[in-house]
């Protein structure tokens, strides 16, 4: 599930919370790492979990209709439709992701009633829903499809859900457009008859880019003094306390990539930077990391210290 980019970003913040900790040790960012890996399971565990709590609210709700014969042909028939989606019938007979809710203790979604109502009420009020409800027989290929893009649509974009993961998990804001992608990904591909078709990923499958992770963290704030003379003179309009400390980060990190990686094509590791300059810093970083970046591998290749190896390295 997660990239190589993500793992870069979770070392950046993991240096950032290094930095802000004067107690820290390595030990401990070391471990706020590899659990801020672990946490990117639990967030798409928690959004799969949130799927299965919107059809037992709409079948909660239809069994309160039908108990108290409340004469409501209309919402009778939209909560019926909802519930009897195949996609989330699916999920909710899934034994796999019950276990791996159970085991993780998640949020209960049942609790949180007045944001299921509101997320509920705003999903059958869509033009998306409507056109479904008319629908005399849905094939299963037309209920995969309104439930990748009701998630696409009102799910993944609910404003309660990102401030709820923002007060839970320090590091669910920055992991939720990457677990939505790839929880879209997997509502695409599902096969009803075929359980193993919903994937359950885990960081152990992604071992060597975690490794990758952890071996740059380290080298990062072992060497952050060494790292920090790299930048003398490289910034001659920047005084050192005018740099963003976001920005020193990246540089650190990105500067750590290229002298202790020689299988990371120096490239690479210069796009990878700006890009999370582009997104994490301040408006002016992305230029500014570029152009320090760029004096700096020109510099290394002048001194042969980059040590590239493979094929295609600059």
């Amino acid at each position: 599930m997660l990239t190589r980019r993500h793992i870069r970003i979770k070392v950046m913040q993991s240096v950032y919370s290094f930095n802000l900790g004067q107690q820290n040790k390595l030990e401990q960012e070391v471990l706020f790492f590899k659990e801020s890996v672990d946490q990117t399971f639990n967030l798409y565990l928690l959004l799969l979990g949130l799927l299965k709590a919107l059809q037992a609210h709409a079948e909660d709700q239809f069994e309160i209709i039908e108990k108290n014969k409340i004469q409501n042909d209309s919402q009778s028939n939209i909560l019926k439709t909802f519930s009897k989606n195949r996609v989330l019938i699916f999920l909710k007979e899934h034994e796999v992701l019950a276990k791996h809710l159970d085991n993780k203790k998640l949020v209960k979604w049942d609790l949180e009633f007045k944001f299921m109502e509101d997320l509920f009420n705003s999903i059958v009020k869509s033009q998306l829903f409507k056109s479904y409800l008319e629908l005399a027989n849905p094939s299963e290929e037309e209920d995969l499809r309104l439930i990748a893009k009701l998630f696409k649509s009102h799910v993944a974009t609910s404003s309660f859900l990102y401030d709820y993961i923002e007060d839970h998990c320090l590091t669910w804001a920055d992991d939720l457009p990457m677990v939505n992608t790839f929880l879209l990904k997997m509502l695409k591909q599902i096969d009803m008859n075929l359980p193993q078709s919903l994937s359950f990923p885990r960081p152990s499958e992604n071992k060597e880019d975690t490794d990758f992770g952890i071996q740059l963290l380290e080298k990062v704030i072992t060497k952050d003094e060494k790292l920090q003379e790299e930048l003398l003179g490289k910034t001659p309009n920047w005084d050192a306390e005018r740099i963003a400390k976001l920005d020193n980060i990246i540089l650190k990190v990105a500067i750590a990539e290229l002298l202790y990686f020689p299988m990371i094509p120096s490239k690479v590791t210069l796009n990878e930077y700006l890009e999370i300059a582009k997104d994490y810093s301040t408006p002016k970083s992305n230029n500014f990391v570029n152009g320090v970046l760029d004096k700096l591998v020109k510099e290394f290749d002048q001194e042969n210290r980059l040590n590239k190896t493979g094929r295609g390295l600059l």
